[in-house]
């Protein structure tokens, strides 16, 4: 089984910096001898504010870009040393571009599919350091490009970790609930979202539109808490979080 786990800013670096202990407990729970992964990974950002000393999130482009370029080696730096003895990993830094040009996706696609084959794990992240529209949220902290990548590798899952259990809906003036199965993402789903985290761009609205976008391309997609024991294979088995079905079936 191909599965895609997108991973959340506030889950890497709370407060700005990199939870190793937790990150380790997450790599923990990966089966890699029965399938395989690909990581989408946020957090550079954030990462690196932390060792600049910036505590604010920047509002130039170009500080978030160099917060960004220091932050992407720290979290390479830190995914190699948990796969150590493990599983070779591989970094790949992407655009919007790459998805709308016939040519670089053809080449992403090709590029994923031979490291899958030779049993390394890709890890995935927006080239904050150079594109400027990925600055601006145009893959909402990376939830959009969970569910491309999910569609290019043609994976069967898109787990989208987060700080919280799943999806709520607020039915009428009683306490949110937390929803289990969403069969079809709606504009009125959508328009009950608000909020984003501190230091991410994305919010449950854009992890409904990836939601929407991967079961489009016959994807099981799961929205759950990164922090809950054993979440990997809880999801897999429909067992927590919120559970999105195919819209159609994979040819």
């Amino acid at each position: 089984m191909r599965v895609v786990v997108k991973i959340g800013t506030g889950l890497i670096a709370p407060g700005g910096r990199i939870d190793s202990r937790w990150m380790r407990s997450l790599v923990d729970q990966f089966d890699l001898s029965q399938h395989e992964y690909v990581m989408v990974s946020s957090g550079a950002i954030a990462c690196g504010m932390s060792s600049l000393g910036i505590t604010r999130n920047p509002s130039k482009l170009d500080l978030m870009q160099a917060s960004a370029a220091v932050g992407q080696s720290q979290l390479m730096h830190t995914y190699e040393r948990l796969f150590y003895g493990k599983k070779v990993v591989a970094q790949l830094l992407l655009s919007s571009d790459d998805f709308s040009s016939p040519v670089r996706y053809r080449n992403l696609r090709n590029t994923l599919n031979r490291l899958l084959h030779l049993k390394v794990l890709p890890i995935v992240n927006e080239n904050d350091s150079v594109s400027v529209r990925e600055l601006e949220g145009a893959f909402g902290d990376n939830d959009e490009l969970s569910a491309l990548v999910a569609a290019a590798v043609q994976a069967d899952w898109l787990i989208l970790l987060t700080n919280v259990d799943g999806f709520f809906h607020k039915n009428g003036r009683g306490k949110p609930q937390l929803v289990r199965v969403i069969k079809r993402v709606t504009p009125e789903l959508e328009a009950s979202c608000n909020g984003k985290s501190t230091h991410g761009r994305g919010g449950m609205r854009s992890k409904l539109r990836a939601a929407l976008r991967a079961t489009a391309s016959g994807i099981q997609v799961a929205i759950a808490n990164g922090t809950h024991p054993g979440v990997i294979p809880l999801v897999l088995e429909r067992r927590v979080g919120t559970y999105f079905p195919p819209l159609r079936v994979k040819e």
